[in-house]
């Protein structure tokens, strides 16, 4: 059992508050802290803090002692990895459109710009690493997202209700085809538009989108999204593509998982985050960062439907989060009264244990260790029978796992 120190990675969209007030650190922040990483991707690995403050790569001890922390049989099953990677994520303003690889499109592709000679940390990078990067992401705040492509029939709602005459062309032609092949066609048409097109269209949705936010009703909050975006990303086909996806608002304590293929964008909210151990990003827009179209469109999954939000599962005192993948697994704990006797701690292969609100005492045999707000612990899977003994009123933790 052993704490962790945490890197924070400064995006442009992320918040000054967030993850400042996380860490106990001066709100707001000299810059906005968008990620704090928790694990050991190569990118930006966790460090463990020792008792006599000394201090070591997560991912250099993994590599030392494999077995010894993920445990035999999950340390051929992981090649010695730690599967998981837990972020806390914290967006005052909208992240790229995306979407991430399958495990064998990362695979070709990761070899594919091997061989091409791209450095991993050049900007033209699509694949970064060898895996896929299916994610959950569980709300801290109100949190609100873009996910999946909607169906067919309600966007087409949208598009008659925003009436743009400069794009009714571009309805009817998703009216053709009112399915996968009809979002695929109108998704590729967008993105794929000469800029003097886009020039002229987005400032004809942005009309369309102010006259439907002001009259209210059932597309209001997209059209706010809309006009949102395009004044953020002027002439972006983003801003376009945006239309055709899910306006989703999750409650704290509510999920999302995404899989392979989602067209996605995380629009504002603070959430925990927990996906395969992977930094493999496809963007179609809506960033200054590298646009792959082609790419993108190799990867995506244009079947449609309301994305389902997960509540969790009750598991004893823990809330879980139960998803496909396999590399990982969230639970939670949180009480505003403080804790009531122990709480045992899942077993399980490596894990770790964050701490998002109060503080708790955390028992690993004899050994105690204080976990603070925004503090974590490493736990290999030698740490079996740890329990947290106790807990302050409002005390929230995340334990993150893999999901056999």
């Amino acid at each position: 059992m052993e704490l962790l120190e945490n890197p924070v990675r400064p995006y442009a969209w992320g918040s000054r508050t967030v993850i400042a007030d996380l860490l106990g650190e001066s709100v707001p922040s000299p810059h906005p802290q968008a990620e704090m990483w928790l694990g050991a991707h190569p990118g930006d690995p966790s460090r463990i803090v020792y008792p006599d403050g000394g201090r070591a790569s997560l991912l250099d001890a993994l590599t030392g002692d494999p077995e010894g922390l993920l445990g035999a049989e999950r340390s051929s099953r992981w090649e010695g990895r730690l599967p998981f990677l837990l972020k806390v994520l914290a967006a005052d303003e909208p992240l790229s459109l995306q979407a991430h690889p399958s495990l064998d499109q990362a695979r070709e592709g990761f070899a594919r710009e091997n061989s091409a000679g791209i450095a991993i940390d050049a900007s033209d990078r699509n694949y970064r690493d060898a895996n896929h990067k299916p994610e959950l992401i569980c709300a801290l705040t109100e949190f609100h997202a873009l996910v999946g492509f909607r169906d067919p029939v309600e966007t087409l709602g949208l598009l008659r209700a925003l009436d743009v005459p400069e794009l009714s062309a571009h309805v009817e032609l998703l009216a053709a085809q009112p399915g996968p092949d009809g979002l695929r066609a109108l998704f590729t048409t967008w993105i794929t538009l000469p800029q003097s097109m886009l020039d002229e269209l987005v400032p004809a949705l942005q009309k369309g989108a102010v006259a439907l936010a002001a009259a209210g009703g059932d597309w209001a909050r997209e059209a706010r999204t809309a006009l949102e975006l395009s004044e953020r990303y002027p002439g972006d086909a983003g801003v376009l593509a945006a239309l055709l996806l899910n306006r989703v608002v999750l409650a704290p304590g509510e999920a999302l998982f995404l899989p392979a293929g989602n067209l996605h964008a995380y629009l504002a909210g603070a959430g925990i985050e927990l996906m395969a151990n992977s930094d493999n990003v496809l963007r179609g827009g809506l960033t200054p960062k590298h646009v792959d179209v082609p790419e993108l469109l190799r990867v995506l999954d244009f079947t449609s439907g309301p994305p389902p939000v997960h509540a969790g599962q009750p598991e004893g005192k823990w809330r879980r989060y139960d998803t496909p993948a396999e590399e990982f697994l969230l639970r939670s704990w949180q009480s505003d009264d403080g804790l009531t006797g122990s709480l045992p701690v899942p077993d399980g292969g490596a894990r770790i244990l964050l701490a998002t609100g109060g503080k708790a005492c955390v028992r690993a045999g004899t050994e105690v260790l204080e976990l603070p707000k925004g503090g974590a612990l490493f736990l290999a899977a030698a740490d079996t029978g740890v329990e947290v003994e106790s807990a302050a009123p409002g005390t929230q933790l995340y334990l993150a796992s893999d999901g056999l």
